[in-house]
């Protein structure tokens, strides 16, 4: 059930945090990868140095998800490197952290471009590398369903993005493609470093969450690794929450 031994995985935004963490999970179990990156070679080189620990090729693609022009070209990469696609995690992520009435149409743009449009873009381009039995995965926040403070563009993005999940799992499904949604909770990694209030929703979520720890990569990796694989085949269009119970406090 977890042999992807002649699987290729693109991660994007997999040089850190989440996307470092599937993409290091998927080579654990036969996958090669491919881990798409904007600005953080180096950490994308130290992801594709510990995939390549379990036997498995990485190709690093730089590239913004935002860019039709940089989509098209990491698929052609892809193309030439593997020649197919069996597992797409939409994980890159951005947005302006900022109150609502403080934003402008750049920073809504900026937001929805990179976390919500960049899955259609990428399906849109990837869907000819893809076979019967393949997975595209996106990676949500509580935001997307929550009021956080100083999180509107990204908030609403990942709402957006949530939709946009269910839509293409309607249209992939008779392809026999399942595309579902992992909603990761208050997880400690460098995205949440830019939060001015960091160790209070750290605490807060800490206090929070029934099981008594904070979410990690790893268990978001476990979820998608679960997604990936033949148990979840009748999973369509859904949205898996990795939280250790924290959005049932309210």
């Amino acid at each position: 059930m977890f042999n992807f031994e002649g699987k290729v995985g693109l991660i994007t935004g997999g040089s850190r945090g989440i996307g470092r963490a599937i993409a290091i999970r998927l080579a654990e179990y036969g996958s090669d990868v491919v881990v798409n990156y904007v600005r953080h070679k180096r950490d994308a080189v130290d992801t594709a140095v510990e995939v390549e620990k379990f036997g498995r090729k990485c190709l690093l693609v730089k590239a913004n998800v935002a860019k039709g022009s940089d989509v098209e070209n990491m698929f052609e990469a892809i193309a030439t490197e593997y020649g197919r696609l069996d597992i797409l995690v939409s994980n890159a992520a951005s947005g302006v952290l900022k109150p609502a009435l403080d934003l402008t149409e750049r920073h809504w743009d900026w937001a929805m471009d990179i976390n919500a449009r960049a899955l259609l873009s990428l399906v849109q381009k990837g869907l000819s590398l893809m076979e019967r039995g393949s997975r595209v995965m996106a990676v949500s926040s509580l935001g997307s369903v929550r009021a956080i403070e100083n999180y509107t563009t990204v908030g609403a993005s990942k709402a957006a993005l949530e939709s946009l999940v269910r839509h293409l799992a309607v249209e992939l499904g008779p392809k026999g493609i399942n595309v579902n949604t992992i909603s990761a909770g208050a997880v400690d990694t460098d995205a949440l470093k830019h939060f001015p209030n960091r160790d209070e929703i750290l605490s807060t979520a800490m206090r929070r969450t029934p099981l008594g720890r904070l979410t990690t990569p790893a268990d978001v990796a476990d979820v998608a690794l679960f997604l990936c694989s033949n148990l979840s085949t009748m999973i369509q269009g859904q949205v898996i929450t990795v939280d250790g119970g924290y959005a049932i406090r309210g």
